[in-house]
């Protein structure tokens, strides 16, 4: 999937200003989550509230989008959640920076393919920052590093749109329990892996990886 040129998935109207930025300052249970990010997305839709990053981390648990099949959840461990983003099975945890972005695709040109094109693209050039190389895939949604003699996932993404207002985004791994990821077949793909900055020998905290995360989303879907 090729990206989207840096900026052109900025917004033709902005009538509040600025995409606002959320740091959850602890974990966030999950279905605590979905019903701030469905709040939000109503009141964006109804011109009542600005875009939103809302930067996070889950307790232990894992997410089954709409692709989801049944033999790929392997062991319980963790409570399952179904959830209407797209996707298939994935997990999150502590060490995992989550990003949820709730914005206005109406004025982003609504083209769906273009932007979730948009997020790997960001997730690629956050890693850059920390001499990490990014890929994508063909048929395969997320952001992929070579690891050895094969490849392994170091990001996923799964959206939902509502009334051409996104929720739900991506998910980073900087420094997770990559075990945890043994109960289930990530994203539906046996073949391949996951991995995590601190697995490719990369410290970095997660203020260090937010500070990132903003400067590299600006770029690319504000233009600046």
């Amino acid at each position: 999937m090729a990206y989207p040129a840096e900026g052109n998935l900025k917004p033709a109207l902005r009538t509040l200003g600025e995409v606002e930025w959320r740091v959850a300052p602890a974990s966030v249970p999950y279905e605590e989550a979905v019903a701030a990010m469905e709040a939000r997305v109503a009141a964006i839709a109804e011109g009542r509230a600005r875009e939103l990053v809302w930067l996070l981390e889950h307790p232990p648990l894992y997410t089954a989008g709409t692709s989801t099949r049944d033999g790929d959840l392997l062991d319980a461990r963790f409570p399952v959640h179904r959830t209407g983003r797209g996707g298939q099975l994935t997990y999150h945890g502590p060490g995992q920076r989550v990003a949820y972005a709730m914005l206005d695709l109406g004025a982003r040109g609504r083209d769906l393919r273009a932007f979730v094109g948009a997020l790997e693209g960001w997730i690629v050039d956050a890693l850059k920052a920390f001499g990490v190389r990014g890929e994508t895939r063909p048929g395969r949604v997320g952001v992929w590093v070579r690891k050895g003699e094969g490849e392994a996932k170091i990001a996923a993404v799964g959206i939902r749109v509502r009334r051409w207002v996104s929720y739900h985004g991506v998910s980073l791994n900087v420094a997770p329990d990559l075990s945890h990821y043994a109960g289930i077949v990530p994203c539906g793909i046996r073949e391949h892996g996951v991995t995590s900055l601190a697995d490719l020998g990369v410290t970095a905290s997660m203020d260090e990886v937010d500070r990132v995360l903003m400067s590299c989303f600006r770029r690319r879907f504000e233009g600046r």
